[in-house]
């Protein structure tokens, strides 16, 4: 591969993190959206070759117009694969697919800014994100598993962002009252049922979790739910063993799933320290409404005051949104200064509001200054 081509199919994280908020803005009905993560020295030809298989498998797919969107995203790695001659230093990655309410198709194929650790191919319903989004996330992550015998969550805490990566169901029958060896019978196929959702379940956590374990950011399991399903998830043993030792000691009782579930278990983890950043950026929103709230002139918000607050020694605490495109540099310039930075999650129902009215940008001050030496009136 010449340099020249490499550097274009080059992204650093910016472009990156810009890219991973449009792929994960795309979700389909059915598994047509395709991802493949290929890692650096694998030969081009062999993953042409897979593809070429897959494309050939789809024919087998029922619905005309699933089968043709799966075709149609195959086809288009494929293209585009075919004017790489080696894959780049860092790997190579490939998101195709068709929104099947919109008709819109998108296929991004570039190569990220760190090495792809695994080789790893899906079409699902929406693009799997999770093995770059760990390239651009500087905070430990820990894990959130909520399972009951027919529902499970599957997310993260990322320092002090909450994320769903999945969601699963299936239907199992309670318990009759049949009696005698008709009741024994249905309720071993019922056992079955509830160890065949717990293999699923795990299975998932496998595909979501190991390539964050894998980049050396994931510090932490949570498993949670009502009742034993729980502990019986643990005791399985269908976890991967990596994640396996990493499951935090104290099961924890929710009664949701979802995001909902997520924060239940954050509200009741106490004693998880991993999950102490998260906690931790609550309540520094909390304290600047509070500040904002009560009218105390410790809070200070908007890029130049803050700047300049900031240059003063006065910024106790900083709070960015994390869609701000400058989030990042604000919390390096910040923490350059001993300034603690706190990001504000898109997911807290008030991020929004904090947003639009601040611009996604505020701080709370160690002590009252006179605006004066702001420079402003």
């Amino acid at each position: 591969m010449s340099e020249d081509l490499e550097k274009k199919l080059m992204v650093d994280k910016r472009t990156l993190k810009e890219v991973l908020k449009e792929l994960k803005s795309w979700s389909a009905p059915a598994t047509v959206l395709l991802s493949l993560y290929v890692p650096p020295g694998r030969p081009i030809s062999d993953v042409a070759q897979m593809l070429r298989e897959e494309l050939s498998l789809a024919d087998n797919i029922k619905l005309k117009r699933t089968r043709n969107a799966v075709k149609r995203a195959i086809a288009a790695a494929l293209d585009r694969l075919s004017t790489i001659s080696k894959i780049p230093r860092n790997g190579l990655v490939a998101f195709c697919g068709e929104n099947l309410d919109t008709g819109d198709f998108k296929c991004y194929v570039f190569s990220p800014p760190e090495k792809v650790p695994v080789f790893y191919y899906r079409t699902d319903k929406r693009f799997v994100t999770e093995i770059l989004e760990s390239m651009i996330e500087s905070e430990d992550s820990i894990g959130i598993i909520i399972v009951e015998r027919d529902q499970a969550t599957i997310g993260l805490v990322k320092g002090s962002r909450v994320e769903v990566l999945d969601e699963l169901e299936d239907y199992i029958p309670g318990k009759h009252t049949m009696g005698g060896q008709s009741q024994r019978r249905f309720d071993r196929i019922i056992e079955q049922m509830v160890d065949e959702f717990m293999k699923r379940v795990a299975g998932r956590a496998n595909e979501l979790l190991l390539p964050i374990y894998e980049s050396g950011r994931l510090k932490a399991v949570v498993v949670a739910g009502p009742g034993y399903a729980k502990s019986d998830f643990v005791k399985s043993g269908y976890l991967d063993y990596r994640l396996q030792k990493l499951i935090d000691p104290h099961l924890i009782d929710v009664s949701y799933q979802g995001e909902e579930g997520i924060r239940e278990v954050l509200s009741k983890a106490d004693d998880v320290i991993q999950l102490a950043s998260y906690r931790e950026a609550m309540n520094a929103f909390e304290a600047f409404k509070l500040h904002l709230a009560k009218g105390t002139g410790l809070v200070i918000y908007g890029p130049d005051d803050v700047q300049k607050a900031m240059e003063l020694g006065a910024l106790a605490t900083l709070l960015v949104h994390e869609d701000r495109p400058d989030a990042e540099a604000w919390k390096e310039k910040a923490e350059a200064m001993s300034v603690k930075v706190y990001f504000v999650p898109s997911s807290l129902p008030e991020s929004e509001w904090f947003l639009k009215t601040f611009d996604g940008l505020a701080g709370i001050l160690r002590y009252r200054i006179d605006l004066s030496q702001l420079g402003t009136s």
